[in-house]
């Protein structure tokens, strides 16, 4: 079968609208939102129904032909770029709400519907969808499931992981397979979690069902000022030794600071060199007895000024700025590369400092965004790809922040995925055995390597070619680092 005749097989199974070929028609699928790396693919496909997107599968794999399975593309390590001669399997039309379950406080629902609309949906019920990417007005909760997303809420409500019961996915072959349902747990071994983070290389999401909670009856957010980042960094790790639970903590550094309140007006102080979020959520007797426990927390670790949202619309206030922040990044550079790396919470303050002189010897700015709660940083290194080894001279500059989040004891991802940007860290994160073990999964749901090849897991053969630099309990034996 050619390339014309697997066309002319997928336009019998699909009105014509949802069959892509052309190059101006493919040019919007050549990247997600980590647009550095791009490809245009063979075609793309948009199913409206199951048995649509099984036909379309068993034709790919009859022909051999790659299939990247696509949510909305918010992604931002690549893990949607197109391969030569792929299919791209967008699950945009698969949008709706099938189920609400009020009994069992669960919802049902198709991959390609947004994370906020989850929440929208059952909202007149008093219940909402805990995990929260900054992304949630745009991504969608089949991306959510591939990599595992978090959000600002995750320290207390968990990951994408912890808060779905069930899906249905279809293999390579097209059989659609159900993992878990509405109960709290399921025999045998725990594919359900091995799906999540997944990346589009073990199947095609096609149902998600997720874990619903009602909403609390109090919220507020203590932003804490402080003149030095490193305080700020140890103020997080104060909250948590004293044995508070935030609903989130979150922190920003000056530079992404000043380009939140400059975009969104949300009254936040541009002469801080750091601020951190702390929500509490819960009774009204609780919210109000560990807020102020907070603020003293925040005041002894340094804060030099402290201010609690006085009703609702000023904590959706605070946190618009928190959310807003990687567009608002956006408009200090021709480009920035978001990273995303997670350390322990002890080695915040360390970390940070490193980052700053490697600022300062690559001579490119960094803004700091943190899921400071649970380690994860989004530090924003911001280039301009039209100046001439500008952009190489950043994705050097990335891969020693990740190396570095290995080294302290961290790892390269919290929750972008590795994609095709992190490969290469991979070999860091993982000793051969390891990578072995993954390939042995692959092969098990994929033997012909047709989901979304190329993307996740590096070969060995790449590993070798870059020289082993894996990390042994968090030691780094690599003579580039010891500076650190």
């Amino acid at each position: 079968m050619t390339a014309q005749v697997l066309l002319s097989a997928l336009a019998a199974c699909l009105a014509e609208s949802s069959l892509l070929v052309s190059e101006e028609e493919l040019k919007p699928y050549e990247c997600d939102g980590l647009s550095v790396y791009k490809g245009l693919p063979l075609a793309v496909v948009l199913p409206e129904t199951i048995e649509q997107a099984q036909a379309i599968i068993q034709l790919c794999q009859q022909q051999h032909t790659p299939i990247i399975a696509r949510g909305a593309g918010t992604g931002l390590a690549g893990g949607v770029m197109p391969t030569k001669g792929a299919v791209v399997l967008s699950l945009a039309k698969f949008n709706r709400v099938l189920n609400v379950d009020l009994e069992n406080r669960t919802a049902t629902v198709q991959p390609g519907v947004r994370n906020l609309a989850i929440s929208e949906a059952v909202a007149v019920h008093g219940l909402y969808y805990a995990p929260d990417p900054s992304s949630q007005i745009a991504c969608t909760i089949g991306g959510n499931v591939a990599e595992n997303s978090g959000g600002v809420h995750c320290l207390k409500y968990g990951l994408t992981v912890h808060n779905v019961l069930g899906v249905k996915f279809l293999t390579v072959d097209g059989d659609l397979i159900e993992l878990g349902g509405k109960a709290l747990d399921d025999a045998g071994y725990d594919l359900l979690a091995l799906m999540h983070g997944s990346e589009g290389l073990l199947g095609v999401m096609v149902e998600v069902t997720v874990k619903l909670l009602p909403t609390p009856e109090m919220a507020k957010v203590c932003m804490a000022v402080f003149d030095d980042i490193e305080k700020a960094g140890q103020a997080v790790c104060d909250i948590i030794s004293e044995g508070i639970v935030p609903a989130g903590l979150e922190m920003m550094d000056h530079l992404a600071i000043k380009a939140a309140e400059a975009y969104v007006k949300v009254g936040y102080p541009t002469d801080a060199q750091a601020i951190v979020l702390c929500e509490i959520d819960g009774t009204e007797h609780g919210v109000i007895d560990f807020v102020e426990k907070v603020e003293v927390v925040l005041k002894n670790a340094g804060a030099v000024d402290t201010q609690v949202s006085k009703d609702e619309a000023q904590r959706l206030q605070f946190w618009a700025g928190r959310k807003a922040a990687f567009p608002a990044v956006g408009r200090l550079a021709p480009d920035y590369y978001c990273m995303d790396g997670t350390i322990p919470k002890s080695r915040l303050a360390e970390v940070l400092k490193q980052i700053s002189l490697w600022s300062d010897e690559f001579g490119l700015p960094v803004a700091n965004v943190f899921h400071a709660g649970d380690g994860n940083m989004h530090p924003l290194i911001l280039y301009d790809a039209n100046k001439a080894g500008e952009l190489e001279r950043t994705e050097v500059f990335g891969k020693k922040i990740l190396e570095l989040c290995v080294q302290v004891g961290g790892t390269i991802t919290g929750e972008h995925g590795v994609g095709v940007e992190k490969l290469d860290s991979m070999c860091v994160q993982f000793a051969d055995g390891e990578l072995r073990q993954f390939h042995g999964i692959k092969d098990a749901f994929d033997a012909e390597g047709l989901l979304n090849p190329g993307k996740a897991v590096p070969t060995l053969h790449r590993c070798a070619e870059l020289g082993r630099m894996h990390v042994h309990n968090g030691q780094l034996p690599h003579p580039e680092l010891d500076r650190f």
